[in-house]
């Protein structure tokens, strides 16, 4: 498990030898651990980090384990704060519970006893975010701005972001161009409590060398020929709020030692001034790189890589999630096509299936675009897509091995949650024939599902009598409907 999954734990006492015995647990628990010597240490990392419980002594140097849980809560309302405290000072501590502490251990305690409060605080700490994850999955397709999956990658990214929402960890998101790492970086900031603050887009591919500096810290009135009067930078018009750095390898190195000065000292100095402007933002930065190989390769700032590189949230390329592949159809349809009702032969979503898709979800989306616009309004065939797929297709003719690999029967079953399939099974009737009530063999879904995309497709398959109508638009239901017996 990534550390980025991993239940982390903050252990602040002054006592060396307590916090090493109780970070020695955390860690056969599977934890990810650290630790701070006082309140005022504690702090500093929660700035930086995110833990999931807090394991505090009473009895600090300058600020107490109960300040300490106070400022937590505001910071961290998610944080589950334990208290460590002597036999003098078990009032106290029951006092602490009142104000949101969830437990409190006597010291000296023993292991065991303090590894079950570890882990009934993860367990609550589990169940808040898996509750909460539950609630938001309902609109998840409306509220996250079009990123939408079932499949068991996509739905790791939204776990996170639901995690990330309400932090100010710099966050880095990577993934290859086209798999929405801009949609990811605005659903973390409007699905949480900084919804209603600025959020500013910055492409870093785009700037002009010459006038990066002006355009991110701003500059002063004659600053430079054409500079009539003083203008606000980018970083500035973020303030409070959060700022997307878009493609921040692309930055040359210049940029890189002023951006992470920025960072660090959380002031900018616009062009041609000598006063500097504290600036209060969140930093989400995305790459299509690698940049752990750039900064080893010398072309980018280890320094500031470790600076972004806090939380890694990772998109997922369309290849490695090909079940999501028919809701993303309809989505598509539903924004370029609004109650056309129109429908995508079983060949023609074959065909999508197996492309690789290089251009990943936004290839997808023009690609459904422009079926819309040239097809003929009511059916999107093999002839409507663009002339890499179908000649990819012709010249694959089947499923490639590396395909049936991923269309795996997990898979198939994702494509069918995902495509809303109503009826409970699919039969065959005696001979391919529409028997009404005659005896019919029982055919599962997944099981019908993978002939659909090994086979080839007449219509020797029917929809159970009397069952369920199938939504016109439910493309997996008319790849059901229209494929045929395998061969024996």
């Amino acid at each position: 498990m990534s550390d980025e999954m991993k239940t982390r734990l903050l252990v602040v006492d002054d006592e060396q030898s307590i916090r090493r015995l109780c970070m020695t647990i955390g860690n056969t628990l599977g934890y990810a651990c650290a630790e701070a010597e006082s309140g005022e240490a504690a702090l500093a990392r929660l700035d930086s980090d995110t833990p999931d419980l807090l394991l505090t002594d009473l009895k600090l140097p300058n600020m107490s384990g109960v300040e300490l849980l106070k400022q937590t809560r505001v910071l961290l309302p998610h944080t589950e704060v334990a208290i460590m405290t002597g036999h003098g000072s078990i009032e106290s501590a029951v006092d602490a519970m009142k104000l949101g502490a969830y437990d409190y251990i006597e010291k000296p305690f023993r292991v065991e006893k303090m590894r079950l409060l570890l882990q009934r605080m993860a367990e609550k700490v589990r169940l808040v975010t898996e509750n909460e994850f539950l609630r938001e999955r309902v609109t998840t397709e409306e509220n996250l701005d079009g990123i939408i999956g079932s499949s068991a990658n996509i739905q790791d990214v939204l776990r996170m972001i639901s995690r990330l929402k309400d932090t100010r960890t710099p966050v880095l998101i990577s993934g290859e161009s086209g798999t929405g790492k801009e949609l990811a970086a605005r659903a973390i900031h409007f699905r949480g409590a900084m919804a209603k603050t600025p959020f500013v887009a910055v492409d870093c591919g785009s700037l002009v060398p010459t006038l990066m500096e002006s355009e991110l810290f701003g500059y002063e009135r004659g600053a430079f020929t054409g500079a009539t009067k003083s203008k606000a930078g980018l970083f500035q018009a973020a303030d409070g709020g959060t700022i997307f750095l878009d493609e921040i390898g692309e930055l040359p190195m210049e940029m890189q030692a002023k951006l992470l000065r920025v960072l660090q000292e959380k002031e900018v100095r616009p062009v041609g001034s000598n006063e500097k402007i504290s600036v209060d933002v969140r930093v989400i930065a995305a790459t299509n790189r690698d940049l752990e190989a750039s900064y080893r390769a010398g072309t980018f700032r280890k320094d500031l890589y470790f600076r972004l590189n806090v939380v890694t949230v990772h998109l997922p390329p369309l290849r490695e999630r090909r079940s999501d592949i028919p809701v993303l159809v309809h989505h598509f349809l539903d924004r370029y096509a609004k109650g056309s009702q129109i429908q995508v032969t079983a060949a023609a979503m074959k065909s999508l299936l197996h492309y690789d898709w290089p251009g990943n979800v936004r290839e997808l989306e023009n690609c459904i675009a422009r079926a819309v616009t040239l097809g003929d309004g009511k059916i999107i065939d093999v002839a409507d897509l663009p002339p890499a797929i179908r000649s990819e297709q012709a010249d694959s003719g089947i499923v490639k091995s590396q395909d049936a690999g991923t269309l795996s029967t997990t898979a198939l079953a994702d494509m069918d949650d995902s495509a809303s399939i109503r009826t409970g099974e699919w039969r065959q009737s005696p001979g391919g024939k529409d028997a009404g009530d005659q005896p019919r063999d029982a055919v599962p879904k997944t099981e019908a599902l993978q002939h659909c995309v090994e086979g080839g497709f007449d219509r020797r398959w029917r929809r159970p009598a009397g069952g369920a109508p199938v939504a016109r638009r439910n493309v997996s239901s008319q790849m059901l409907r229209e494929f045929r017996t395998p061969k024996q």
